[in-house]
């Protein structure tokens, strides 16, 4: 067994950085290591709930539900940035006499790669999205040359590269240093992964998602009679959408043999919804792996979390996206022909349902399903990003 060891991870104030990790965490702690975990004081209660230290630091992020967050991709990366520069005093500060065995590092907190390299400790990003492929950088140049032309987009390189060379990293351009890591965890399944074939297994490792290995939802009970069960969940952030939620009750409210969890979220109140058929249960939250563990089809908006949980449970999807990679994953679902991309306009009564009837009757659909769990469980999940993890120290 590798010895007790101080690993600290360091993160970003986001669900969509912290959740995907945060049961590695969690094993890593129950393995008997010490672990600290750099954020802002917001993810307190879920940091120290896996058994980890928060190592606190304030963040410049826009947080809440009135956080603004600019359009302008180059905006948008000027935010990473200051937060970035922002955080790297606090953890020089609170890692100088407290260094850790191993540095683990979301991509939102490669302030932890500066303070690696300057320190000389071992390092290994834990991805929670798609990781760069050989030929990437390649690829993506006209992309950055177009920023590079876009307002503010020399002064944000310029300023990246500076401020890397300030902090004793010279042989790494802001390019490659927040997406080629030297070593690095992709907690997703590699089916999901654009152009997986091309990326370097000698730097990256798939694990798949890394579930509880213990409960730590609140199990959802099947109630009895329910024939076949549907999920409608559009995550934590992209939920303020009540008028799809009345195309989702029209669509599934009394389809017979189907009972229906519709997760509203924090910003839509059930009532809002007018009458609310027998078959449907309406919640702001809802224990969303126990309901798929039991679920005969899912409506999700395609984040990454979300998809490789239907995958995981072998789930078909019927994916409406809302933002980012939300389409991208969404198509992919169709690629594999286990899902079908809505669009939130054309996301009528009838698509919906029909859409619930043709995935959920045909037999090809429920075979690549049970193909892909099998694919994505075998990757490792929890377990097997801890025992790589232990490898390092």
């Amino acid at each position: 067994m590798p010895r007790r060891a101080h690993i600290a991870m360091v993160s970003i104030p986001a669900p969509g950085h912290v959740n995907p990790s945060i049961e590695v965490i969690r094993e890593l702690v129950a393995r008997g290591h010490r672990v600290t975990y750099a954020n802002d004081p917001s993810f307190a209660e879920v940091i120290t709930g896996a058994g980890a230290e928060l190592v606190p630091y304030t963040s410049t992020l826009p947080m809440g539900d009135a956080a603004e967050w600019p359009e302008d991709t180059v905006a948008q990366l000027d935010v990473f940035l200051r937060d970035a520069i922002s955080m790297l005093p606090q953890l020089r500060a609170a890692y100088e006499n407290d260094r850790p065995d191993l540095f683990l590092y979301d991509i939102g907190g490669y302030t932890a790669r500066v303070l690696a390299e300057n320190w000389d400790i071992p390092l290994m990003q834990l991805s929670p999205t798609y990781v760069a492929w050989e030929g990437y950088r390649e690829e993506m140049a006209p992309m950055i040359e177009e920023l590079k032309r876009a307002p503010g987009g020399a002064e944000h390189y310029r300023r990246f590269d500076e401020w890397l060379r300030d902090n004793g990293i010279r042989d790494t351009d802001s390019h490659d240093f927040g997406g080629r890591p030297p070593r690095a965890l992709a907690l997703i399944p590699k089916v999901m992964q654009p152009n997986a074939d091309r990326v370097d297994p000698a730097r990256i490792t798939f694990t798949g998602p890394c579930l509880a290995t213990r409960i730590q939802q609140e199990p959802w009970i099947r109630p009895e009679g329910a024939e076949k069960v549907l999920l409608v969940s559009l995550g934590s952030a992209f939920t303020n959408l009540p008028d799809f939620y009345r195309s989702c009750l029209a669509a599934f409210g009394d389809l017979p043999g189907w009972h229906v969890v519709l997760q509203v979220g924090r910003f839509v109140d059930p009532a809002e919804l007018g009458a609310i058929p027998a078959n449907v249960e309406a919640h702001p939250w809802v224990s969303q792996l126990s309901i798929l563990e039991q679920a005969d089809a899912f409506v999700t908006h395609a984040g990454m979390g979300g998809t490789q949980e239907g995958l995981y449970c072998g789930v078909p999807m019927i994916a409406v996206p809302q933002a980012t990679d939300q389409f991208g994953n969404a198509d992919r679902l169709v690629e594999l022909g286990v899902g079908r991309r809505i669009d939130t306009g054309e996301a009528t009564p009838e698509t919906l349902r029909a859409a619930l009837l043709d995935l959920t009757s045909d037999p090809e659909v429920a075979a690549r399903l049970a193909k892909l769990r099998d694919e994505v469980r075998g990757e490792g999940g929890t377990v097997r990003a801890a025992d790589l993890i232990e490898e390092l120290l």
